[in-house]
């Protein structure tokens, strides 16, 4: 097939055939198109645009920049603003220059852009320009991104009454197209109106893509007859305030309804000759309607033939009732199909009231004509709602076997959704690995925090006692009413950079004004990560903020910062300035919640996402040290995560138990997890992850691969793809090149990418249909079981309900990635478990029989690519290879070298997929990888007569023989013991086994020193590193140990690779143990680790002793109590409590049979 040329500056310079656009790109175009269409007409116009980014208009800003170098050439001027409501004066200034007669332009069209929060804190901006209008040759264009099922607001938003509170007219693009075509309709009929044009985008319109038609003058605008009073509709100078509301109501709105009629923006999309039911429709719920009426199996010629007919309302409002009365009247039914509010449905009632009988249809809508809820009005809905809604209206006329077959299967997904049961673990929003929250949202013992805007209102639901949320820039300002109320007497408040700068400072002066006490902490991260990484829209610096809030009046300022010596002294801060390093920030948010007054406690420290974003750019050093855990000194408690909070510390199963390792793809260098109170982390300094060479052996089975039978795109009918995963790891890049791929194909495509908050590590979801016609295609979105691929780049993300409900067991194909990749709760629960059985039978359960593939795509790619990134592609390129991708290995090779990013590796990676499906145990021995290696063996996989001999001989390498003849004699009289009450159990040896060695091998200075210099540590830092590198190692010996007197713990300190040597020194003097030498064996700790072996050997005596066949659960229970005590330290202390809490309920539970169960910790440790 010979593939279209296609360049990805096509978006803004073709202007002929079709071109590949996403939503928000199309924004941008239309202000192009504008120009040119001005040029034509020999107007010498300009644009200006301005707004305030928030999903899910999270991306325009970001288009714009990568434009700029379209903008000029047309004369377009972005500004992006402050804040929303600035922006929209700044639009009218656009409106004004054309007042006074000095205008460099005929005329300036703007756009203000924002979310639906957006809109509504600007009405009372928005009111003013509106009122005072727009110039012949100028417009506005107000686009507002509504979240209706609030994914990435914290409140729902549904823009129509608003607009129609503003007497603005308004409209409602469908889909990408509609984005270009209503965007010109829109600045057409403003400069006609003379009033602003509202322009409402979902989701599903500016996160689309799709081919939309290049040519610029392909939309032909109709301007009415229409008789505009003698002064005219614009803006004007002078102008006074009282006749603006009469020239509104009475001219500019009447002017738009004349202007759409003139242009069918309300048009009929489906004609019957015997028209019995009429649907009225607008936006995004049109298209639902037209995809719900495909799968029940009613196209456009069945639809007439039954009397079914649509209108789908361009533009809400002004409402055009000489065009639904016309439409309606004489109907049996009219159905008004919208979301949220019933803006639509009313009117209709109102506007058919007095037609006469057997011309007045039935209005139903949220309710039937008995009450009953049709479709609901919170969240959102989609196609298979309106199914069941329009096949209920339908029925007492029409059924057809499709028909019934569409509500079966639905009826059937809805029961098995219901009987299913909530997942333990889900996949949730988290701040990033190395992200500053993870340190800067922490509040003291005693203090709580409030929430605000931004990634750090994720700190609201993990342990951070935080709390209490506001909108946008009120943050702080609702503890002005409850603190006179109050015991607490004082709250931090969270508030990020972006927010600050956007309206932030207001709610510092109000608090300051109201004498309440309280901290604020200003989280700068020099970029608005919470919608993409976005600098600033200003000039703004912990220096300006300090002389800022200093000359409010506030009562101290402390900027804490992970490098608070790279401030010089002449940095300009505000006087009385301190400055903290993050270690301190507990002890510093102590003192500062017992001054009275405001005081600003600074947090510096780079956005994590950012950083790699500059490092990646090299515009931002990239520091030559990563951090490794010695898992054989790790003990696995969890203090790490505790002290990081970081995604990058990942469980690792060890034949020792469950212990810890760091991701080096994701980790971001913040070095935080090093704090955590242990001796098992070390920096590399110079080394780089190493990449482990695939054998050039390559066989020809997987060098000469086969061409598969690609899937056949039938007319009428669409190709769905479901790719689910995490955020931040490319699934939104495996849609865009598939899409590509069928652009350059010539075939129909649309796309959705569905993330909400999800680039924090979140659930992610991208919608691919592909088709032969792009009519074919209604809904981007898929609806129930419409999946014929569901490539599953998370298993969690696809067991989750978001990728299960896609799935039909006679369509779909699922291919999972099953990598166990952890999620937030990890960093909170330590102890947490992957379920990776319930995610792979829930999903089995729901695909059927032979449907799915398991593998771990993730490891493969990590082992053969060096970089887990390349997972994704790899399971495209297997998908592919299996048969059910309907695009060509070219044209999707041609996209990747098009996206411009990682080529090669994103070649190879693809490559080695399709390989895969070919041979995977061939491509796991090029990778270097058992064929088991998809997750590592814990030793509980491991039979008892192996792992006692592994450990006697662990413990005569720790000690000598005689200590591990000690161990075996007590478990071998367990194991003999324990026959005699329950002849084929050896649950109880098992437990004694484990931990008993546990307890004798303690890891005191000689055993950790041991455990670095014994080989394996070198050998495993080979295996994960290469270059020239050298070692730090991050201790805290307890004789040169100093403490910290905030906390009373001990520093932990960098040694250079000195220390290495100095181990291997110190591990030959193990013979000093327990001995009169051993100066480490006096501390209180070790003497507390010698007793706790002979407790334990005392308390297993004691339970053979009263060992019978009805208590053995009771005497297991007893036997690994001593898992539960992990850690160096302190932390050893704080679980040595614990443990030996639940020791002694069940030692009670032991003693006292007869008095039932005695201690509730026991039953909840279980």
């Amino acid at each position: 097939m010979t593939l279209t040329t296609v360049s990805l500056d096509d978006k803004y310079q073709s202007e002929q055939g079709q071109v590949y656009l996403t939503g928000s790109q199309a924004l941008v175009r239309v202000a192009m198109l504008q120009h040119l269409r001005d040029k034509a007409a020999d107007l010498n116009t300009a644009s200006f645009i301005s707004g305030y980014r928030g999903s899910p208009m999270h991306n325009i800003d970001k288009e714009l920049w990568r434009a700029n170098r379209f903008l000029a050439e047309k004369a377009i001027h972005f500004v992006p603003g402050i804040n929303e409501d600035l922006a929209a004066t700044a639009c009218l200034g656009t409106q004004q220059s054309a007042m006074f007669g000095d205008s460099t332009h005929d005329g300036v069209f703007a756009m203000w852009y924002g979310k639906g929060p957006g809109l509504d804190r600007s009405i009372d901006a928005i009111r003013h320009a509106n009122m005072h209008g727009t110039s012949a040759h100028g417009g506005v264009l107000a686009v507002v991104g509504d979240d209706h099922a609030m994914k990435s607001t914290d409140v729902p938003a549904a823009s129509e009454t608003m607009f129609a509170d503003l007497q603005m007219p308004m409209l409602y693009p469908a889909n990408v197209q509609e984005v270009i075509d209503y965007g010109l309709y829109g600045w057409a009929m403003s400069r006609f109106s003379g009033a602003w044009t509202g322009f409402k985008v979902t989701a599903d319109t500016v996160d689309a893509a799709a081919p939309i038609n290049g040519d610029p003058h392909q939309l032909k605008i109709i301007l009415p007859d229409f008789e505009f009073p003698d002064d005219g509709v614009h803006i004007r100078a002078g102008d006074r305030w009282l006749l603006q509301e009469p020239r509104l109501r009475n001219f500019k709105l009447p002017a738009a309804l004349a202007f759409a009629r003139a242009n069918n923006l309300n048009k009929v999309v489906m004609q019957s000759p015997r028209p019995r039911i009429g649907i009225i429709s607008s936006g995004k719920a049109a298209t639902d309607v037209r995809q719900a009426l495909m799968e029940l199996g009613i196209n456009d010629a069945q639809a007439a033939d039954l009397g079914l007919v649509m209108l789908k309302m361009g533009m809400p409002f002004p409402f055009d009732g000489e065009t639904v009365r016309a439409f309606a009247d004489g109907l049996e039914e009219v159905i008004v199909v919208e979301e949220k509010r019933r803006f639509m449905e009313g009117r209709v009632r109102d506007l058919l009231y007095d037609l006469p009988d057997g011309r007045r249809p039935r209005v139903v809508g949220r309710h039937d004509q008995d009450g009953n809820e049709m479709l609901p009005g919170c969240g959102e809905f989609g196609a298979e709602e309106i199914a069941r809604a329009l096949a209920g209206r339908i029925a007492h006329f029409h059924g057809s076997e499709q028909i019934t077959a569409r509500l079966a299967f639905l009826d059937a997904k809805a029961a098995r959704s219901a009987q299913r049961q909530d997942m333990a673990v889900t996949r949730i929003p988290y701040f990033c690995s190395g992200c500053p929250h993870n340190t800067s949202t922490k509040v003291p013992s005693g203090s709580r925090g409030q929430g605000g805007v931004g990634c750090h209102y994720m700190a609201t639901y993990m342990d951070r006692n935080t709390d209490a949320y506001t909108h946008m820039g009120g943050e702080g300002a609702n503890w002005i009413g409850h603190f006179p109320f109050s015991k607490a007497g004082h709250v931090f408040q969270n508030m990020g950079d972006g927010t600050y700068f956007h309206s932030g400072l207001l709610a510092i002066r109000a608090c300051i004004a109201a004498k309440v006490n309280i901290t604020y902490k200003i989280l700068f991260n020099d970029a608005v990560a919470m919608t993409g990484g976005q600098p600033i829209d200003g000039e703004l610096s912990p220096m300006a903020i300090s002389a800022q809030v200093y000359a409010e009046g506030v009562s101290k300022i402390v900027v804490v910062s992970d490098q608070p010596d790279k401030y010089p002294a002449d940095a300009g801060f505000a006087p009385g300035t301190t400055f903290e390093h993050r270690r301190s920030l507990a002890r510093v948010q102590r003192q500062l919640r017992d001054v009275e007054g405001v005081t600003i406690l600074i947090y510096d420290q780079t956005c994590a996402a950012e950083k790699r974003r500059r490092r990646k750019k090299g515009v931002m050093e990239d520091p030559a040290r990563r951090l490794f855990i010695n898992d054989l000194v790790c003990e696995g408690c969890g203090d790490c995560s505790t002290t990081s909070n970081c995604m990058s510390v990942l469980p690792l199963a060890t034949p020792y138990g469950r212990k810890r390792r760091i991701d080096q793809s994701s980790c971001n260098k913040d070095y935080s997890c090093a704090e955590g109170f242990c001796p098992s982390f070390v920096s590399v300094v110079g080394g780089i992850p190493r990449k482990i060479a695939a054998r050039s052996d390559v066989p020809d089975k997987l060098r000469l691969l086969p061409e598969p039978v690609r899937p056949e795109l039938l007319e009428g009918d669409t190709y769905g793809v479901l790719i689910t995963g995490i955020g931040g790891t490319g699934v939104v890049t495996i849609s865009a090149l598939l899409t590509m791929a069928a652009h350059m194909e010539g075939k129909a495509f649309s796309t959705i990418d569905q993330f909400g908050m999800a680039q924090k590590g979140g659930a992610v979801s991208s919608h691919v249909r592909l088709a032969l016609r792009q009519d074919d295609i209604q809904s981007a979105r898929l609806s129930s079981g419409t999946a014929d691929l569901v490539l599953g780049c998370d298993s969690l993300v696809t067991a989750s309900e978001l990728g299960l409900s896609a799935i039909d067991p006679g369509r779909s194909h699922v291919l999972v990635n099953n990598h166990q990749a952890i999620t937030g709760q990890f960093a909170l629960d330590p102890g947490l478990t992957f379920p990776k059985d319930d995610v792979e039978m829930r999903i089995e359960a729901e695909s059927g029989p032979g449907k799915t593939t398991f593998l771990n795509a993730t490891r493969l790619a990590t082992s053969l690519l060096g970089d887990a990134i390349g997972a994704n592609l790899f399971m495209l390129g297997h998908a592919y290879q299996q048969g059910l991708v309907p695009v060509s290995a070219e044209a999707i090779d041609r996209a990747i070298e098009m996206n411009g990013v990682a080529i090669e590796m994103n070649r190879s990676a693809f490559l080695w997929g399709r390989r895969a499906a070919v041979d995977l145990a061939a491509v796991m021995g090029q990778a270097n990888m058992e064929p088991d290696a998809g997750a590592a063996k814990p030793g509980n996989d491991v039979d008892l007569p192996a792992l006692v001999a592994q450990y006697k001989q662990d413990l005569t390498a720790y000690q000598n023989k005689r200590l591990a003849r000690r161990y075996g004699a007590l478990v071998d009289r367990v194991k003999l013991r324990e026959s005699e009450v329950a002849q084929n159990s050896e649950r109880l040896a098992d437990a004694v086994a484990r931990n008993l060695f546990k307890l004798m091998a303690y890891k005191d200075e000689y055993e950790v020193a041991r455990l670095y210099s014994d080989g394996r540590f070198k050998a495993a830092l080979e295996q994960q590193f290469e270059g020239d590198y050298t070692l730090a190692f991050h201790l805290a010996p307890p004789i040169w140990s100093k403490t910290n007197p905030d906390t009373g713990l001990p520093i932990k300190r960098d040694f250079g690779p000195w220390m290495g040597r100095a181990m291997t020194w110190l591990a030959r003097l193990k013979f000093l143990r327990g001995g009169p030498l051993d100066i480490f064996g006096r501390s209180e700790e070790r003497q507390m680790e010698r007793r706790l072996i002979k407790e334990y050997e005392a308390m297993i005596d004691e339970v053979l002793d009263g060992l019978k066949a009805d208590n053995l659960d009771l005497a297991v229970r007893l036997a690994a109590v001593p898992e539960l005590i992990s850690g160096y330290g302190h932390i050893k202390d704080q679980h040595l409590a614990s443990a030996n809490a639940l020791r002694d309920g069940l030692l009670a539970d032991w003693r006292h049979p007869d008095q039932g169960p005695g201690n509730a910790l026991g039953e909840a440790a279980e």
